[in-house]
C-alpha cells in the first residue's frame, strides 16, 4: 500500500462525514428536538472515521504466494480472502478521482464465486498495471491444467 492512500481514505471520510452533517440540517431548521444533537453525533462520528483513517490503511495487505494471492483488511473485524491464481476471470484496474491525482490505483478480481470479492486498494499505478500483468501471466499458466 502506497502511504499516500491514507489521504484518499480522509477526503472519502471527510465527504461521508459532511454529507451525514448536512442530513441533518433540514431537522435543525425545522427546530425539531434532536436536530442539534443528531449534527453533534455526525460530528463525533466523522471526527473518529478521519481519526481511525490511518489505522484503516495500515489493515490492509496482500501476498503472493505459490499458488494463489492472500489479501487481508479489517481493524475489529478482519477478513483474510485467498484467491487460487487459476480461478482469476478478470483482474480490473479502477482510478477514482482522489487517487488519480495521487497517482494511485484498485486492482479488483473477479472469480466464479461471488462472494470472493477482492479489491487490493492505494497501488502505485506502474505498481498495479505490473501486479496486474504478472497476475494474468499466472491465472493463464494455472487455468492450463485444468
Amino acid at each position: 500500500m502506497s502511504p499516500k492512500f491514507v489521504g484518499v481514505e480522509l477526503v472519502s471520510s471527510l465527504v461521508g462525514g459532511l454529507v451525514l452533517c448536512a442530513v441533518t440540517v433540514p431537522f435543525i431548521l425545522l427546530r425539531t428536538w434532536f436536530g442539534w444533537p443528531a449534527l453533534a453525533v455526525a460530528v463525533v462520528v466523522t471526527i473518529v472515521a478521519l481519526a481511525l483513517a490511518p489505522r484503516r490503511v495500515r489493515a490492509i495487505g496482500y501476498r503472493l504466494r505459490a499458488d494463489d494471492l492472500v489479501f487481508r483488511r479489517g481493524i475489529m473485524f478482519h477478513r483474510v480472502v485467498s484467491v487460487p491464481y487459476g480461478r482469476m476471470q478478470l483482474i480490473d484496474i479502477n482510478r477514482g478521482p482522489v487517487a488519480r491525482a495521487l497517482g494511485l490505483a484498485e486492482l479488483k478480481f473477479v472469480t466464479a464465486a461471488a462472494a470472493t470479492g477482492v479489491a487490493i486498494p492505494g497501488l502505485v499505478a506502474a505498481d498495479a498495471d505490473a501486479l496486474r500483468d504478472r497476475l494474468v501471466e499466472l491465472a493463464e499458466s494455472r487455468r492450463v491444467g485444468l
